[in-house]
């Protein structure tokens, strides 16, 4: 046990003063030199004890001061740990936000498609000249279209469409007149200006096998579009007299099969078209079957329904139905194809009388160099409107142009395009058609010609 200072000065002297107490006579200078040196012996130890006492109470103080430094730097580093923590969680929300943006991002596709031409036209019925004649500048199409791609399996797409508001007249008998008298021009054409064209949901399982259910392409007309490649100058056949469409209502089911050198596809449909969405009490039908070997290409296909005009209460007499043929051969530089088509009561759906049409369309393209390039079509198409008259309408179509591409996928052209309708008997007859006025003859035949630019571009 360690001594307190004051006591031990109080001891010193007792042990200085006791043998001058108790001794009878004085001690000897050698006894008292020895007592001395012991006492200073003790005090030098004592001293060697306060002085270890003070170091370790220094030391005691300095570790305090330590551990309290310690202690402060230890919160401190704790704080700036959670204020990381913080950050870091943060930074971390940010990244898997930037993160599933980006993945969005890279998973969808925006585009644009856009027709447009500057032209003059000359529409004649029996001589006399139309309302559609004049130069003007006209945008056709104008798409734009968001497609998104969810996993391996389902994707969507949504395409808007903005066409010119001055369409062609609409009448009860779908688009043709087999009466042979034109009908009047409505105020209002519905279906035209800014529209939906395309909104689908599709889940492709294998490559042989792809479901579609929305507004979507039909088989045939994109088919042939996709062959013919000058969709922006005019359609197809079958899209040209209006006999078809290219985007309806339904189902879509297809595939590739042997390696892509076959292709299928079906689709269960409305019928009435994209610009109409009802319901009626049967489907339509519509199919292709199509192959490609090298650069060779074969397809048939065929069409079954009603239009969409079998509603309750609607008295429906026949079935519209087309028989569709294509047979060709194209390269990169080189396009050479046909296409054939007979199509039965697609005017006469409601009506007591049938109606006929055949006709068949020749089409070719050369690139010249990898900007120029030089094209040609020829329609023929003979419309039989009444069956039982026998009396006959029949147009001759044909394109002539020169196409530059200043830029990819910039297309311009320098187009002649003529149409000449003549009549069989003795009714006037008016073939439908996506040009001029819509339709087309009267009463001694009738023309159409136009010259101009045409262009497309898309991104």
């Amino acid at each position: 046990m360690t001594m307190h200072p004051a006591l031990r000065a109080v001891a010193v002297a007792s042990v200085l003063i006791a043998p001058f107490a108790h001794a009878a006579e004085p001690p000897s200078v050698a006894a008292l030199q020895r007592e001395v040196d012991a006492l200073r012996a003790e005090v030098a130890a004592l001293r060697e004890e306060i002085r270890a006492q003070h170091a370790a109470s220094t030391k005691t103080d300095s570790t305090v001061a330590t551990l309290q430094a310690e202690t402060a730097t230890a919160a401190q580093t704790a704080v700036t740990a959670s204020a990381r923590a913080d950050a870091a969680t943060s930074a971390s929300a940010r990244t898997d936000k930037a993160l599933s943006a980006q993945s969005w991002a890279a998973n969808t596709k925006i585009g644009a498609l856009v027709f447009f031409n500057v032209s003059h036209i000359d529409q004649r019925a029996g001589g006399v000249a139309q309302s559609a004649n004049g130069t003007g500048i006209n945008l056709k199409r104008i798409h734009v279209s968001v497609e998104h791609t969810f996993n391996t399996i389902f994707s969507a797409n949504i395409t808007t469409d903005a066409s010119n508001v001055i369409g062609e007249p609409l009448n009860a008998n779908y688009y043709n007149t087999p009466t042979g008298v034109a009908p009047a021009t409505p105020t209002t054409v519905i279906g035209k200006g800014f529209f939906v064209k395309k909104v689908y949901l599709q889940a492709k399982l294998d490559p042989a096998l792809t479901l579609r259910i929305g507004e979507s392409e039909q088989p045939w007309i994109p088919f042939m579009e996709g062959v013919y490649g000058h969709r922006y100058i005019d359609p197809v056949l079958p899209d040209q007299y209006k006999l078809g469409q290219a985007i309806d209502w339904g189902v879509q089911a297809f595939g590739d099969l042997a390696d892509g050198h076959l292709s299928y596809q079906i689709g269960v449909i409305n019928g009435a078209g994209f610009r109409t969405v009802n319901v009626t009490k049967s489907v339509d039908v519509e199919a292709r079957v199509s192959a490609r070997f090298g650069g060779w290409f074969a397809a048939v296909g065929g069409y079954s329904g009603r239009l969409g005009k079998q509603a309750e209460g609607v008295a429906v007499a026949h079935t519209a139905q087309r028989f569709d043929a294509a047979l060709g051969y194209k390269v990169d530089r080189f396009t050479l194809g046909g296409e054939y088509l007979y199509a039965k009561n697609f005017n006469s759906v409601t009506l007591a009388s049938e109606d006929t049409n055949t006709g068949w369309s020749g089409f070719g393209s050369y690139t010249v160099t990898p900007r120029w390039q030089v094209f040609g079509r020829y329609d023929w198409i003979r419309q039989t409107p009444k069956v039982a008259s026998g009396a006959s309408v029949t147009s001759r179509y044909y394109n002539l142009g020169v196409q530059w591409e200043p830029v990819k996928l910039v297309d311009l052209s320098l187009v002649y395009k003529r149409d000449a309708v003549t009549n069989l008997g003795t009714v006037s007859g008016l073939i439908a058609q996506q040009n001029g006025t819509g339709l087309l003859g009267g009463v001694n035949g009738g023309t159409y010609d136009e010259f101009g630019l045409f262009g497309q571009f898309k991104f």
